[in-house]
């Protein structure tokens, strides 16, 4: 019985969803916005935007219209100082991301000549023990790891500089590790 009764409930339930839905889509295709109205009408808009351009407060826009400063804020939100329009072209800023650095790795950086945000990157490390090494977990964008890794490039070895086999497996890792990130290969 109290199964029935459930099962009834959840039927209404659903035809109601439906319903409702059917309805704010028919109302979406005539061409009415659902909402709550505007405090300021759409043929006051312009004339409050305009003012505001024209240096009036937004206190005194509200006090002249008869509305909140939240309702004049929202009238010329795109105007403010800390609105920040996206551009579409532009590119995702990058996030931060955490990656273990060998050892080896850091310590050759450490002796290297790097800039201050590659250095405070360096120091902000932690350090975590690994058997007889250690790793250093970096916090960074993925831009100052790849810098990083091109200030490595001594560790493989070139001209006049014998390449030490365990610096280059580690740089090589790091190298890896860094791919990862950027979709790129090493």
């Amino acid at each position: 019985m109290v199964q029935t009764l459930a099962a009834a409930g959840e039927l209404q339930r659903d035809l109601q969803r439906e319903l409702t839905y059917d309805g704010l889509r028919a109302a979406e295709a005539k061409g009415n916005k659902g909402g709550r109205r505007p405090a300021v009408p759409a043929d006051k808009t312009d004339a409050v935007r305009t003012a505001y351009l024209d240096g009036r407060s937004i206190a005194a826009l509200a006090r002249a219209h008869g509305v909140s400063r939240g309702a004049i804020r929202t009238a010329v939100a795109d105007l403010l100082p800390e609105y920040t329009a996206a551009d579409p072209d532009a590119p995702a800023p990058e996030l931060p991301v955490v990656l273990d650095m060998p050892g080896k790795v850091a310590d050759f950086l450490r002796t290297a000549d790097l800039g201050p945000a590659d250095r405070a990157t360096l120091d902000q490390g932690v350090t975590v023990r690994r058997g007889q090494g250690y790793t250093l977990r970096v916090t960074a964008v993925p831009a100052i790891h790849r810098r990083l890794l091109d200030l490595c490039q001594p560790l493989d070895g070139g001209q006049g500089v014998p390449a030490v086999p365990a610096q280059r497996k580690a740089r090589r890792e790091y190298a890896n590790r860094v791919s990862t990130l950027a979709g790129d290969t090493p």
